[in-house]
């Protein structure tokens, strides 16, 4: 066989392969938040293109006291899913976005050892972090004496549950501070936080290394790309694949300028390198289209997570009207 055959003949190849990597169907999960009880709605359930559900469990809910830990809302959801045949990711909150939230246990906040346990997150009307407004509330993630109890949390938590859930999220990598240092909490640098984010991915795939775990990363403070990179949010995706473990994000909005610099940038980058999870969170449905300028439809979405990014996951939040009359019938229409 000569030379240019077999050139032709590798290059059929590589189209095809390519071709079925783009036609890969992502899994579609239902984000239920924090209203588990929805899962138990037969227009979920019965829908056979929803392969499980995504629900929130606060650290709170998870430990009531100092090493009293009760997973029994994890264990119920999850024998309610199987005897459905769905599948369940959880999503560990250590982070609020309401000042009177609290989504970490009493004894993190009360106990001196822990330095108050919480700092509040805030959003500025200038870029000299002027008239601070708090936002809500992210545990010291950086502060070791806080981090040891987080870790301790996922590892009972793997005891329990690997292999027994799809997968595990944990919440997303950005926090506000401003970029002056004037609010910065006790013992919180970039450096240290990103390299705190680190401790909690590794700390997750060592608990679970049967079921997929899943860092949301979107944004890190202390840079702003493309202008300002300090190498923060693209040690996480070198990281992460390096643990072997996956990539994803908060708020799945196509083409939106700052998540293209940063999270969608980096995911494209890793696609089939590492796995990939996505959500449409509330809000998302409702937004621009920045290439077009009209509002984003349903098949946008779902066509840039899974052409564009190449998703592995995506996470669907049951918002109406859009969710019934747009997400159900195009996943109807996509999945047969």
């Amino acid at each position: 066989m000569n030379k240019n055959k077999l050139l032709a003949i590798f290059v059929f190849q590589l189209f095809c392969q390519n071709y079925l990597l783009s036609q890969t169907q992502p899994e579609n999960y239902v984000f239920f938040n924090l209203d588990r009880e929805l899962i138990r709605n037969a227009s979920f359930y019965d829908f056979r293109q929803f392969a499980g559900a995504q629900i929130k469990y606060t650290w709170r809910s998870l430990e009531r006291e100092k090493d009293v830990y009760d997973f029994s809302t994890i264990e119920e959801d999850r024998l309610f899913l199987l005897s459905k045949g769905k599948k369940l990711f959880i999503q560990i909150q250590d982070v609020s976005f309401s000042s009177n939230i609290r989504n970490v246990p009493n004894y993190i906040i009360e106990d001196p050892q822990y330095h108050g346990g919480i700092n509040s997150q805030y959003e500025f009307a200038d870029d000299n972090d002027n008239n601070p407004r708090e936002t809500g509330w992210v545990s010291r993630r950086w502060d070791r004496a806080v981090a040891e109890r987080f870790h301790k949390l996922i590892m009972e938590l793997g005891k329990q549950f690997d292999g027994k859930i799809i997968g595990i999220t944990l919440p997303e990598t950005s926090v506000d501070f401003g970029s002056t240092g004037k609010y910065y909490p006790i013992g919180f640098t970039p450096e240290i936080y990103r390299e705190a984010i680190k401790a909690n991915m590794n700390a997750t795939h060592l608990a679970f290394n049967q079921s997929m775990v899943i860092q949301y990363v979107n944004f890190m403070p202390g840079e702003w790309l493309p202008w300002d990179d300090k190498g923060y949010l693209s040690s996480l995706f070198e990281y992460a694949e390096l643990l072997k473990i996956g990539i994803g994000g908060p708020d799945l909005i196509p083409y939106k300028r700052n998540q293209m610099n940063h999270g969608y940038s980096f995911a494209q980058k890793y696609q089939g390198r590492i796995k990939l999870g996505f959500a449409v969170q509330e809000g998302n449905y409702n937004q621009k289209n920045e290439q077009t300028g009209w509002t984003l439809t349903v098949q946008e979405i779902y066509d840039f997570a899974k052409n564009y990014l190449k998703t592995n996951y995506i996470f669907w939040y049951p918002e109406e009207p859009y969710f019934t009359r747009d997400v159900k019938p195009l996943l109807l229409r996509e999945i047969r």
